[in-house]
């Protein structure tokens, strides 16, 4: 079995594989800054409980992460439960991607584990869209990683907003069917939902213009937001696992061996 395993801002997602690539279970929990050892040891364990799995299946895993305190972490405990430091994603990986970059480890390993799958499982050129505490949209050529593009996420926009207005209270996205709102509720959703949907549709457009070339596919994964694809008018696709099967890519290709002969 092959643990992988995403650390966030806000969540953190574990998901196992078989050898052969089978999602066996994927879970999502909060990522914790004050994170100790024995907290973690106690999560994964609980996880694997939870799923009918064992811990001592696991024969080889990989980490990525934007928390560099919480990746420490993670990277003993998985080491102390299954024997093995995991893979980390990060320079000197190989992604089976040209990625054009200026520096290449600044490159988020959210965004890297992603693009390696959509590139494996979509047709390209492919934009991906990455929904977390930011968006970040990612244009795939034929054979190159070009650039990315990043902005606020939604969800933290509305936060900000019903924080920082006085008046204003804490909601949460829902679909509106008109960006005429009657009531204040609405009127926010409507200004974000609509706001956003233009920004996709805008930055993917320009994303095209600039890498010279229509996407054939463009696939969003992390938090799924309906309502918002929905109201743009570019078709996007949601995957769910594409950043967990991206780490598993990952981990295949940094451990088989070529056969020889």
């Amino acid at each position: 079995m092959i643990l992988t395993i995403d650390i966030g801002n806000i969540s953190t997602t574990i998901a196992l594989f078989t050898e052969k690539g089978d999602l066996r279970f994927q879970s999502i929990l909060n990522t914790d800054g004050k994170m100790t050892d024995d907290r973690c040891a106690i999560d994964l364990t609980g996880v694997f409980q939870l799923y009918g799995a064992k811990l001592s299946d696991v024969t080889g895993s990989i980490l990525s992460s934007v928390v560099p305190s919480v990746t420490r972490v993670y990277t003993r405990t998985i080491a102390r439960l299954t024997g093995k430091p995991p893979l980390t994603v990060g320079a000197g990986l190989k992604t089976g991607l040209n990625i054009k970059a200026e520096v290449h480890n600044q490159l988020g390993s959210d965004i890297v584990a992603s693009a390696v799958a959509a590139s494996e499982l979509y047709p390209r050129p492919v934009i991906v869209i990455n929904c977390r505490t930011a968006m970040t949209f990612s244009y795939l050529s034929e054979n190159a990683f070009e650039g990315c593009s990043i902005m606020p996420g939604a969800e933290i926009a509305l936060d900000t907003l019903s924080r920082n207005g006085a008046q204003l209270p804490q909601i949460a996205l829902e679909r509106v069917d008109t960006p005429l709102g009657r009531n204040t509720v609405d009127s926010m959703r409507a200004g974000v939902l609509y706001g956003y949907s233009g920004a996709f549709d805008r930055v993917i457009e320009e994303l095209e213009r600039a890498a010279g070339a229509p996407a054939a596919t463009v696939v969003a994964t992390g938090t799924d937001l309906p309502e918002l694809y929905r109201l743009c008018r570019r078709e996007v696709k949601f995957d769910h696992d594409l950043l967990v099967e991206g780490l598993y890519l990952l981990y295949k290709r940094n451990t088989e061996h070529p056969r020889k002969g």
